[in-house]
């Protein structure tokens, strides 16, 4: 059985910067982001993960994602994580 994870990274340097994004596997894409390959991040890496949520349907787990980047997601994300 394979999961979808919706990831939130925040800045080891820079702890007020946060990252979201999506993967089938978290650990390697973390890593990913802490070598500075994806150029989006890479100016504020290290990165640690503040919370993973796991889906099975990759579809429920796009759309998670989506809603954390948006205006309501990240007033949601400040007030539960």
């Amino acid at each position: 059985m394979s999961f979808h994870y919706v990831y939130l990274l925040r800045s080891m340097v820079e702890p007020d910067r946060y990252y979201v994004g999506l993967t089938r596997h978290l650990q390697s894409r973390l890593g990913e982001h802490n070598r500075g390959e994806t150029p989006s991040t890479k100016p504020y890496a290290p990165w640690q993960i503040e919370i993973a949520t796991a889906f099975r349907d990759q579809a429920k787990a796009a759309a998670f994602e989506q809603y954390l980047k948006t205006h309501s997601g990240r007033a949601f994300s400040k007030r539960h994580f």
